[in-house]
């Protein structure tokens, strides 16, 4: 099967889980849900895509079973998350109702489809292994494999220690300074990006690979800049007051760094 052929298949089945996503959060009035079905779409575009190209190598196999694990450990980890809050809704997407009140349904529709292209943006990486004439393993499979590891092992570390703390200090005031909480603000986004740059080195093995390098820069602007480190400063800021704030002026924001005075 060729690459548009693929890629159509891909984007029919993106665009139709998104629309049932935004149905379900229309129904449940809480559209925090795209958050979950992002992580979950991915892994369903990457991996369709790889099982469909007909591919058995070992490049085929480890590039889906690495998307596969990611995607959904993600996905549970935020579905769990967004149960527990609802009906309560991220605040992102409270803002955006006062920004689209009296349309709110028809606007998030058209924003639960854009989610749905960022999707196929991000899962084209595998597209291209999927698609890749060589179905050789290099130097490129093996580096992209561990630093995706790395990432997958320090997120779900990052996450398990939060969630501990949490279990154990019920005031929503005291801030987590626990593992790699005392190293950086934000250990779980920072090795989502290292995820991110394992998967474009994993994809540089294949032809037309090294263009994919737009799909790491769009994840570290969004943690950097828009749904990641900004809003979660400004929520814990508001929670957490003073406390926070002088875990600001000790603690990295994003790398993993000992910390200041």
């Amino acid at each position: 099967m060729n690459a548009w052929t693929a890629f159509a298949m891909g984007a029919g089945l993106i665009s139709s889980l998104f629309i049932l996503a935004w149905a379900c959060a229309r129904k449940w009035d809480n559209y925090s849900l795209v958050d979950a079905v992002w992580a979950f779409g991915i892994g369903m575009a990457g991996c369709l895509w790889l099982i469909v190209s007909g591919g058995a190598s070992l490049k085929h196999l480890v590039s889906g079973l690495l998307l596969a694990f990611w995607s959904l450990r993600l996905g549970w980890f935020l579905q769990r998350r967004i149960r527990r809050m609802h009906p309560s809704e991220d605040a992102r997407y409270d803002r955006l109702r006062e920004i689209w009140s009296g349309r709110v349904a028809p606007a998030f529709f058209w924003f639960y489809q854009a989610q749905a292209v960022s999707v196929l943006l991000l899962a084209l990486p595998f597209l291209c292994i999927a698609v890749d004439p060589d179905s050789s393993w290099t130097a490129w499979e093996t580096a992209g494999l561990l630093v995706a590891l790395i990432g997958i092992c320090g997120e779900w570390l990052a996450d398990s220690q939060m969630a501990g703390f949490k279990a154990g200090n019920p005031d929503p005031e005291v801030v987590c300074q626990r593992g790699l909480w005392r190293y950086s603000r934000h250990p779980n986004y920072f090795f989502e990006a290292v995820i991110w740059i394992g998967f474009y080195l994993f994809a540089c093995g294949s032809e037309s690979g090294w263009a994919m390098f737009y799909a790491p820069a769009i994840i570290l602007f969004l943690l950097l800049r828009v749904t990641g480190i900004p809003p979660t400063e400004a929520s814990a800021v508001l929670r957490k007051g003073d406390a926070y704030r002088r875990y600001q002026q000790t603690t990295s924001p994003f790398i993993p760094w000992p910390p200041g005075d």
